[in-house]
């Protein structure tokens, strides 16, 4: 009975956090739910596919399992995560049955995967359980500015989906997957995935319908170019929305970089571990250990981290995520020098805990550069990139050497690039024309011209401004040439 009380107490304090600040009214809720089952099953499946993912293709020796698992789970999606973001930005409707179908498949995927868990097919089933988790990332990226209460923010709401998804998804789901994988085997995991999954297409329905509502979206665009017409306040009303275009502005595009050499770290991570520790000569309990140790760091890192962003004034996020880039790129340094699990580990922490703040301060840029109908598409867009850093980072952690100083190297000098180009971005300039800070803080919104724009002396203040920026920007300004 004292079981029982305080298991219900335990679930009615969880429902009010659930829905405070008006969130059961504006369908967050909703979609807390769908995101914790997201995490509940990517914990799954990771647990069922821990020995034949990881272990069996991670070894040192088996230099065609590798290439293999390189080539059929990573380099696919390297290909294919450019093109989820704007093939989710044009559905303007069914949004709901497409969070829905990205659980509906997995399901399908995991029964498969108990059928034929032993033969080759478990490569190409593991890479759909992937591009699932995936789609539904960059869609719930678009569809949260739609159920955002009116007493907290965008950050504080992103904050807040990946701590309930870290809590009730990761870390519950995980103790229980395992759990079952103990006792079962893998196929008890996946019977369990199969069925968070089946629960997560049920929670996707429910969201409310006004999130199907896209009318007056404009699409927002990474690029910007001087070949544009900047759309004066007499055209904008004649021109549709869906013809325009919205270019992100410096600050989000600086946090884009920062965010993006952070996420090639986790990503490294990840996967590296795995293959370090199957290389050792240590017994399969103490590669477990090894791999318990830098995984519990990313866990208490990754929570940290959000904590913190939910908590902390965001006046200047591009500061923070340049600070946040630069304490990975020491990280990583350190690690390389150190040789050893302490810096694997001391990096799993440290690249968690700033990939939290870095991602909550591009949220905070996001909300505060775009218009209210250009959000929901900006916040698909740099998912999309973010995953696909994810990807590269996941790539290295397979190629690279099992010598922790050797794969370090390499992770850091790529950092210190990405270090680099954030911060020339956040100074005005970049690397790479075009994808860089060569342009303003705050962006006008865009027509495709149909012939260059003569360069000229005129200015255009904006209609409204964000921010407090009221800079007057020439219409040729981030033009490469300049």
């Amino acid at each position: 009975m004292r079981g029982r009380q305080l298991t219900e107490k335990g679930i009615a304090t969880f429902q009010r956090a659930a829905k405070a600040d008006g969130a059961d009214k504006s369908g967050l809720t909703a979609l807390t739910y769908a995101t914790m089952a997201n995490f509940a099953l990517d914990a799954a499946v990771a647990v069922s596919l821990a020995n034949t993912l990881f272990f069996a293709s991670a070894t040192a020796e088996s230099k065609t399992k590798v290439a293999l698992y390189l080539l059929i789970t990573i380099a696919p999606f390297a290909v294919i995560a450019p093109l989820i973001g704007p093939m989710l930005d044009r559905l303007q409707h069914g949004r709901r049955v497409a969070l829905a179908t990205s659980f509906a498949a997995r399901a399908v995927v995991a029964v498969v995967l108990i059928l034929e868990f032993d033969n080759w097919a478990l490569y190409p089933l593991a890479l759909c359980m992937l591009i699932g988790s995936k789609s539904f990332s960059v869609l719930k990226s678009a569809v949260t500015p739609r159920v955002l209460p009116p007493d907290i923010d965008l950050v504080r709401t992103n904050s807040r989906l990946t701590v309930f998804g870290l809590v009730g998804g990761t870390m519950g789901a995980g103790a229980i997957a395992a759990l079952a994988a103990a006792i079962a085997g893998s196929t008890g995991a996946l019977i369990f995935a199969a069925l968070i999954a089946c629960a997560g297409t049920y929670l996707s329905l429910r969201i409310p319908s006004w999130v199907e509502v896209t009318e007056g979206e404009v699409p927002a665009t990474l690029s910007y170019h001087a070949r544009t017409e900047v759309l004066a306040p007499e055209k904008e009303a004649a021109t549709p929305p869906r013809k325009r275009r919205q270019p992100l502005g410096r600050s989000v595009v600086t946090s884009l970089w920062g965010n993006s050499a952070i996420r090639v770290l986790t990503g490294f991570l990840t996967f590296y571990v795995a293959f370090v520790a199957k290389a050792t000569e240590h017994r399969p309990a103490q590669q477990a250990a090894m791999l318990g140790v830098v995984g519990a760091a990313a866990a208490l890192g990754n929570f940290a981290g959000n904590a913190t962003g939910a908590r902390l004034k965001l006046g200047k996020p591009t500061l923070i995520v340049l600070g946040c880039t630069a304490a990975c790129a020491l990280v990583a340094l350190f690690a390389t020098f150190a040789n050893n699990l302490f810096g694997a580990a001391l990096a799993a922490l440290v690249a968690a805990a700033t990939s939290a703040l870095a991602k909550v301060s591009l949220d905070a840029a996001i909300q505060d550069d775009l218009p209210p109908e250009s959000i929901a598409s900006g916040f698909g867009r740099s998912e999309t990139v973010l995953q696909l850093s994810w990807v590269v980072g996941g790539a290295g952690g397979v190629l690279l050497p099992t010598d922790y100083w050797k794969g370090f190297a390499v992770v850091t000098a790529v950092l210190v690039l990405g270090l680099v180009q954030t911060f020339v971005s956040f100074r005005g300039h970049s690397l790479l024309p075009g994808l860089g800070g060569n342009r303003p803080q705050h962006a006008e919104q865009e027509v495709p011209a149909t012939r260059p724009m003569p360069h000229t002396s005129n200015t255009h203040r904006r209609p409204e401004t964000r921010g407090g920026d009221t800079t007057r920007i020439p219409p040729g300004i981030g033009d490469p040439s300049q």
